[in-house]
């Protein structure tokens, strides 16, 4: 009996292995900061013992810190990649004429564009919680090591550093962040299909141009604050915010559903549904450069 082919698999399979900084950017990111963090247990014990006349909402965001510093530059380290990932996806392979190739494959072109798409919103988000989740037991098993004759420090420790409840915020976190920005990776994929030659500024000049225009003729920039919210809103709409000087289970801050009743959340995707539709119609007809 025959094993059925499985076009999508194979063709996100394809991308990884053409695409090797999906999973070696975010962990050269993470290793740098571990390096920085290992030297820096030298003064651990006595930055713990001083943090012990600290009240308990200090001592939770001083011991969490360094948990909340790996997963904040593995993030952004790894949008940065999908940013760049999807404005080479489709115009990479018609400047290298290996679209040919491609399309002499039973592999439809509706195919091609859900694994280039799978990669920002559902295969690095993943390689982004393993590598966390692997960071923050390290930095704990290593605290727990260089702590192990100081009592109170350790008790500390383990006091506010919650893996488990960590790693399952992360995940959401990472689930909220690929719906979110799902319009943009459209976008980005869309203009990767159309473009002949730079698909970056062709993707950047349109709104830059949308919100200069605004600037100069209504002397206003909502256009330009809507961007950053598109960018940076999921923080918000997906945990409660935080104040200051008070410690916040990871588990109690998130709100899933003021998320899922946000209407930007669910407009996004119908765009995102839109510029991917368009993006296949385009690779469709598009020729080599």
């Amino acid at each position: 009996m025959t094993t059925p082919t499985r076009p999508l698999y194979w063709s996100v399979r394809r991308e990884l292995w053409e695409n090797k900084s999906v999973y070696v950017a975010p962990l050269a990111a993470a290793a740098v900061l571990l390096f920085g963090y290992a030297i820096s247990t030298i003064t651990l014990p006595r930055r713990m013992q001083a943090m012990q006349a600290l009240d308990p909402g200090r001592q939770s965001a001083t011991v969490t810190m360094p948990y909340n510093v790996i997963a904040g530059l593995v993030f952004v380290t790894a949008f940065i990649v999908a940013v760049f990932y999807c404005l080479d996806a489709l115009h990479g392979e018609r400047r290298d004429r290996s679209i040919l190739f491609w399309k002499s494959l039973p592999v439809s072109d509706l195919t091609t564009v859900l694994a280039k798409a799978s990669i920002p919103l559902v295969v690095l988000p993943l390689v982004v919680f393993a590598i966390v989740v692997a960071a923050h037991v390290f930095i704990l098993a290593l605290s727990t090591l260089v702590l192990a004759g100081n009592g109170p420090g350790l008790a500390t420790l383990w006091t506010h550093v919650r893996v488990l409840q960590t790693a399952v915020a992360l995940l959401y976190a990472l689930a909220a962040i690929s719906l979110w920005h799902a319009p943009l990776y459209g976008w980005l994929l869309l203009v990767s299909a159309w473009a002949r030659r730079s698909a970056f500024l062709w993707a950047v000049l349109p709104p830059l141009a949308i919100a200069v225009f605004e600037r100069i003729a209504f002397q206003s920039s909502h256009f330009g604050r809507w961007l950053g919210w598109r960018i940076a809103g999921w923080f918000m709409q997906a945990f409660m915010p935080r104040v200051k000087g008070t410690a916040v289970e990871p588990l109690a801050a998130m709100t899933p559903g003021r998320l899922l009743t946000t209407p930007g959340l669910w407009a996004g995707l119908l765009f995102a549904a839109l510029f991917l539709a368009a993006a296949v119609r385009v690779r469709r007809r598009r020729e080599p450069i």
